[in-house]
Order: C-alpha cells, then sequence, then structure tokens
C-alpha cells in the first residue's frame, strides 16, 4: 500500500469512528453501475463541508487493493448489494488531493510535476520492471502498467478544481493544469486504462479551456444533482432520525439547516447538523468553514441590480437566474447572474431548477451573508437595514403615515423603473422593506391558504420574541385603499390561520396609487374572539 497509489482505508475508519455517522455508501453502488463504461467518468461538485472528501475516501477504501475493507463495510447499505464482493478491494487506485500538494509545494507552478513525481515513484515500488526512471508522464505510466497487466485504474481526484480556483489568475499554472487533465481523461488511450475516475470539488467543469479536457465527464452539482443527489449532505429523513435520537426539534434544525433543493430531496449541510447535534447551540457553523471574506468582493461588484437581489433574498424572497451563464470560471465573472450562480456552487445560495430561482435557504446562511454585508464596504446595506429598522418600529407604533412613507421611499429607490408600476415590484418592495423583521420573525409566508390576494404576508414572531413582537397579517392593494385592505383582511378572515398564535396580532392594511405613486397604510390591533 501506499500514500496515493493503493492506499489503505484509515481515512475512511476516521469517519467510522466519529459520534455521528450517516451510511453513504450507496453512492458505491453508483459507481459500480459505471465501472469500465463510458459513464464511468464522473465530476461530482459541492460546497465545502458537504462531506466530498468523505466521500472520496469512502470510494478509496473500497477499492483500493492496499486495503482489506469487507468488515468495515458488510454491515453498511453496500454490503447488502449482490456485488459487494466483486469490486471489494479489487482495484489499483490512485487517489490524490490537490489541495495537499498545493499546500506542500512552494510554488503553485510546481504542484502537476509534483503530483507525477510522486505518483509515478509510488507506481515503480508496485511495478519495477514495467515502469523505469525513463516514464516521466503519469498517463504513459498508466498506460505501460495496463499494456503489460491488463490491469485498470480507478483515479480519484478531491479538491480537483483548487488550482482552477486559487490560481485563477495564472496563466501558466492553469495551462499546465489543463494539460496535465487532458493527458490523463481525454482521448481514446485514457479509456484503455481507467477503469473510473471521479472528481470531486467545488465547481463543475469550466465551460471554456478545461471542458475541452473534461468533456467526456458527467457533471453532478447544486445544479443538477441527478442520481447523486440523496448523497450530497444529509437528507431530510436522515435529519428527523438524528432529531429523534438527540431530542431535537426538528422544526428549528429545518429552519437553521434546510433549503438546498437536489430534485425530490431536501438536502442539509452535514457539518452544521453534526455540530449542532453534538454541541447543541442553534447557531452558525459556516463561517467556521469558509470564511465569508471570500464573497465580499463578489457581492460588491458592480453588476446591475446585484445588490437589490441580494437584499431581496435577505428578506425572504426568491430571484430569478440565468444558471448558464456562467463559465465555471470566477476570473470570468461578467454579471449578476454568474455572481448568484457561483454563490449556489459555494452554498450560499439555494438553487429551484423547477423555478429557476435563487433563494437564502436557510437561517444559517442567512446570518452568513448579513455578517458579510455588514462589512464596512457594503455601506448601501447598513443604510438599508436603518430604513427598514424604522419601519418596522413605525409597524410596531401602528404609525400608518410613517409606514406609508418609509414604504414608498424603499420603493422609489429600489424598483427599477419599468417594473414600480408592477403589481409583483410592489410585493418584493414589501419583503424589501421589512428585512429587519427578519432578526425577530420567521420567513414571512405569502399569501395564506385561506385568502385569495395577490400579495399577503404573515409575519410570526421567532419562539423568544414572541412576548415582545405581536404577529403581522398584511394585505396589499392596487389602486384601492388601506381601509380596503384591512377590511378584506378581517372580511376573508385572514388571522383564523394563525389562531394558535397566542400573541398579539396586528392587521396592516397597504395601497399603492399608481396614478401618484403614492402609498397610504392603515394599521389595527386584532382582538382575538
Amino acid at each position: 500500500m501506499g500514500r496515493f497509489v493503493n492506499p489503505d482505508n484509515s481515512a475512511f475508519q476516521v469517519a467510522l469512528n466519529s459520534k455521528i455517522y450517516i451510511d453513504k455508501t450507496g453512492l458505491i453502488a453508483c459507481m459500480n453501475d459505471v465501472l469500465d463504461s463510458t459513464d464511468g467518468y464522473i465530476c461530482n461538485s459541492r460546497p465545502r463541508r458537504f462531506g466530498k472528501s468523505y466521500a472520496a475516501n469512502m470510494l478509496a477504501a473500497y477499492y483500493s487493493k492496499g486495503a482489506d475493507s469487507e468488515e468495515m463495510f458488510f454491515d453498511l447499505e453496500i454490503g447488502k448489494t449482490e456485488d459487494f464482493k466483486k469490486h471489494l478491494n479489487k482495484y489499483d487506485v490512485i487517489h490524490i488531493d490537490v489541495q495537499w500538494f498545493l499546500t506542500n509545494c512552494e510554488e503553485a507552478e510546481n504542484v502537476v510535476a509534483y503530483i507525477t513525481r510522486i505518483v509515478l515513484d509510488e507506481l515503480r515500488e508496485i511495478y519495477p520492471k514495467i515502469l523505469s526512471e525513463d516514464v516521466r508522464s503519469l498517463p504513459d505510466g498508466l498506460s505501460r502498467v495496463k499494456d503489460k497487466t491488463g490491469q485498470k485504474f480507478i483515479i480519484i481526484i478531491d479538491e480537483w478544481d483548487v488550482l482552477i480556483r486559487d490560481e485563477s489568475a495564472n496563466k501558466k499554472v492553469q495551462d499546465e493544469y489543463i494539460r496535465f487533465l487532458r493527458s490523463m481523461f481525454k482521448g481514446t488511450e485514457p479509456t484503455k486504462y481507467i477503469q473510473l475516475a471521479y472528481l470531486t470539488g467545488i465547481l463543475p467543469i469550466k465551460k471554456e479551456r478545461t471542458q475541452s479536457a473534461l468533456n467526456n465527464f458527467r457533471e453532478y452539482s447544486m445544479l443538477n444533482a441527478g442520481p447523486l443527489a440523496s448523497y450530497i449532505g444529509f437528507t431530510e429523513e436522515e435529519v428527523k432520525e438524528l432529531c429523534e435520537e438527540y431530542k431535537k426539534d426538528f422544526s428549528e434544525v429545518k429552519r437553521w439547516y434546510d433549503g438546498y433543493q437536489l430534485g425530490k430531496y431536501h438536502v442539509y449541510n452535514p457539518n452544521a447538523v453534526v455540530n449542532l447535534m453534538t454541541d447543541g447551540n442553534f447557531q452558525s457553523y459556516w463561517s467556521g468553514t469558509a470564511s465569508y471574506d471570500s464573497i465580499v468582493p463578489l457581492i460588491n461588484m458592480d453588476f446591475d441590480g446585484l445588490k437589490t437581489a441580494i437584499i431581496e433574498m435577505l428578506s425572504g424572497a426568491a430571484v430569478e437566474v440565468d444558471v448558464a451563464s456562467f463559465q465555471n470560471d470566477i476570473a470570468n465573472i461578467v454579471n449578476k447572474d454568474d455572481v448568484l450562480t457561483y454563490l449556489i456552487h459555494m452554498g450560499y445560495l439555494g438553487y429551484s431548477g423547477a423555478s429557476r430561482m435563487a433563494f437564502v435557504p436557510n437561517e444559517e446562511i442567512r446570518q452568513e451573508l448579513i455578517r458579510a454585508t455588514r462589512r464596512k464596504r457594503w455601506n448601501e446595506m447598513l443604510l438599508f437595514q436603518q430604513e427598514s429598522e424604522l419601519l418596522l418600529d413605525a409597524t410596531l407604533d401602528k404609525d400608518g403615515e410613517a409606514v406609508a412613507e418609509r414604504i414608498e421611499k424603499i420603493h422609489e429607490e429600489y424598483a427599477s423603473a419599468i417594473q414600480y408600476n408592477n403589481e409583483n415590484s410592489l410585493s418584493s418592495v414589501l419583503a424589501l422593506a421589512y428585512l429587519s423583521a427578519m432578526q425577530y420573525y420567521f420567513k414571512p409566508v405569502r399569501e395564506l391558504p385561506t385568502g385569495r390576494g395577490f400579495a399577503d404576508f404573515v409575519f410570526i414572531p421567532k419562539p423568544e420574541y414572541k412576548s415582545d413582537y405581536p404577529a403581522l397579517v398584511v394585505e396589499l392593494k392596487w389602486n384601492k385603499s388601506a381601509v380596503s385592505a384591512l377590511q378584506q383582511i378581517k372580511d376573508r378572515k385572514y388571522p383564523d390561520s394563525i389562531q394558535d398564535y397566542t400573541g398579539d396580532i396586528l392587521l396592516v392594511g397597504i395601497n399603492y396609487s399608481k396614478k401618484d405613486k403614492k402609498h397610504e397604510c392603515v394599521i389595527k390591533a386584532y382582538k382575538k374572539k
């Protein structure tokens, strides 16, 4: 066994030794289905702390000749499959972590040469009669071994995209790495020596130069996880079981850590859920894994509508995004959609393929983005939060005139001229306007089940604020009156939807006049029966 060629199973054993272990060995069965086929080239990208290295270590432990893993996997999901032993520890495996090689190189320019030298040295120990010192290319070495022994390789590359991300401005490094990838995986010869190629990282394959090297790979990402969806993070059923075991309120766990929609699955960040279960605190565990400083330059980019989109999503709304425009190249971000798509891949935004909308997935990420926007360069956010706090105070004081004035100001500053006289625009403005309420309230519920209005909102205070903050039932009207909006709330019995809520309730009616672009507001306390 070696460090990188035919490694042992000790890295995966560490995962099994953890206090919380969720069986994801079904991923191995997916890989067994595509071994030695044109489908056996997989690029599985996901955010930090979503189990990338865990999955890579698991695959290496299962396939590597350098391990004896039958006892390790026997009681797990993969152990129950018919071909469990057929592929168990039967292959020459090359498992490399590009981040490790980059960290241990003085210069990024030397990474490819370092990988080549280290892996070839280990291969020579296994096949000394086949690989002489004259063999200096890794693909050439693999081809020679296959030619003499008939043995194909399983190649697992963790953090495959680290040079694409971290050295995006270094053309020399990029060119050399792309040539390395092309020689390893592209063309007829690699199909002779590759049994399976599994790449994992944060970004999908770059759409221009890198794609020419890896266009034979099947891509799975936070935009489309395909059959691998249930193996990216924890599923809702898995989290429910953990909540039962560790006596946690599932609804609260869902609010804090759910929100990633991958096919039919709701996926949770494994790192956050494990920390919650073991530490017992509802908080953000994100900044400890990936500094939010990295996203500040992104959200500060001067693209039309970007900052408004960020504010709108922080307010609980979703925004449309064209994910096809991003070239998976952080050095080539050219518009708002590119920024939002990159944030989706990083896990800072959720994405619905059905609606093509991006959104802040949960409370954990909302807090991280708020922290990021509070940096001194995000003055727009600081000013907006101040305006929003004044609006919330005016609402709680039942000062309808002040509420109308502040909503009007936000409407003028954040709604585009084209959409200003648009009903959906007014609805979005309301969500924006009450951004500060998200500190004390749950994400607002839009369009009550008992109502038929185009823009109804209900704000329910979080449990710790219930005694200090009333629930808000808000109805918008267009070219009518605030009084009629308030009357509709009463006539249609909107408050009935929150009868189980025991705190105070305020009814808020808001009207917008298209003719004079004026807002009016009426606020009344609701008397429970």
